[in-house]
């Protein structure tokens, strides 16, 4: 197949639906299907450097979700974009939030291929989707099939539009690059405990209780370390809360190339996820898992739909500084339970690997592609299926 995937992100910007998009393209093309992408980014020179790239309009940063979403408010993409359709002749396009603008929203408009949708995002609520229901409602009646990355994503698109029924499709893990075995950073492993945080420096990531909990941690096991990967604006903030308690033994390694952050994994421990809440699924979840780490996570819907508490991880309550340093503690007290925890991860990890999560996207495509030939768009009339066969479609629970 021919498929573009069409995102309202910043493609040149760190970002999970990015991540996402690059993995879920290269294991296509490993397939023998002929991807392109489409996405807005603040690099101009991106569409060169970047095999089956189209940069369609320039990212701005906005406040989301707790969080900042660089997209593209530019409307006015229609001729290029039609121009695009035209040449490609995509056989699936497949767009990730497809209610985001301005992107999603004018492709799903003007094309006439088959159209898949992935929702990503989870929160308690979305005034966008809320008082937008009317309009957008109109844009989903474009899609032939979706798909949610967890439950919890699932529940929260069909709270605002029950009618969408998505299959649950997870974002997948490279269980090539993070497995147990590779180089560790030779001067974190030595006979520290390591705890390791990775993700953005931001509020709804939990960093400060996570801190807190390493204080707890340091007083009961002196030799323990918590290593801090990513960037982000509360950078400043954990550094002058390191400073003012004085807590010795963090090490701020900011960000890192994504071929070096495997043996942060391998230089640790214990992981641990301390999101206050906002996550749909938890990819660093499964990194840490194809990985052999044990994990203490706090209990929000996004990280147990992954997680199985007691078997694979040890899990608190959101915002819960003490219990996050007892999790912490009894894991880095108990190597055999760390061991077991690590090794319980590992082999569940191999169910989220990339070619069998884009099997099973394969699947949804060809599902799309025959709700298309069933449903024609307006002022079309249906192809005809090939007499006395049967289009079965494949059950993915």
């Amino acid at each position: 197949m021919k498929v573009g995937l069409v995102s309202p992100y910043d493609y040149t910007h760190p970002g999970g639906v990015g991540n996402h998009i690059r993995h879920l393209s290269y294991w296509l093309r490993q397939l023998g299907h002929e991807v392109r992408v489409f996405a807005p980014s603040g690099r101009k020179d991106a569409e060169r450097e970047i095999p089956g790239f189209y940069r369609i309009g320039r990212a701005i940063s906005l406040p989301m979700n707790d969080s900042v979403a660089r997209i593209s408010l530019s409307f006015h993409l229609a001729r290029r974009v039609n121009d695009i359709l035209e040449r490609e002749r995509f056989d699936v396009l497949h767009f990730h939030e497809p209610l985001m603008p301005a992107l999603p929203l004018t492709l799903l408009r003007m094309s006439k291929a088959p159209h898949v949708g992935t929702f990503h995002a989870f929160a308690k609520s979305n005034l966008g989707y809320y008082y937008g229901r009317p309009i957008l409602g109109s844009y989903l009646r474009h899609l032939h099939q979706s798909i949610a990355v967890s439950e919890p994503a699932r529940d929260f698109i069909r709270h605002y539009f029950p009618r969408v029924e998505p299959h649950v499709v997870p974002n997948g893990v490279n269980v090539d690059s993070f497995r147990p075995g590779q180089a560790p950073i030779r001067h974190l492993r030595d006979d520290r405990i390591n705890v390791l945080f990775v993700g953005r420096l931001e509020k709804r990531k939990g960093l400060r209780d996570l801190l807190r909990g390493f204080q707890y941690l340091r007083s009961r096991v002196e030799k323990s370390r918590l290593i801090i990967v990513g960037e982000g604006p509360l950078r400043k903030d954990v550094e002058s809360f390191i400073s003012q308690q004085r807590l010795p033994d963090v090490v701020l390694a900011g960000a890192v190339p994504d071929t070096v952050l495997p043996r942060y994994h391998s230089s640790a421990d214990i992981f641990c996820a301390p999101a206050t809440g906002r996550e749909s699924f938890g990819i660093v979840l499964l990194e840490a898992m194809a990985a052999a780490l044990p994990i203490v996570a706090t209990e929000i819907p996004g990280y147990l739909s992954v997680l199985q508490p007691g078997v694979d991880s040890l899990t608190v309550r959101p915002k819960s500084p003490i219990e996050l340093g007892v999790a912490l503690t009894v894991l880095a007290r108990d190597i055999e339970l760390r061991r077991r925890m690590g090794q319980a991860g590992l082999v569940k990890s191999h169910r989220y690997a990339w070619p069998v999560v884009t099997g099973r996207v394969i699947q949804v495509y060809e599902q799309a592609r025959a709700a298309r030939t069933e449903r024609p768009q307006d002022g079309e009339q249906p192809e005809e299926l090939m007499p006395g066969v049967h289009y079965p479609l494949p059950n993915l629970g």
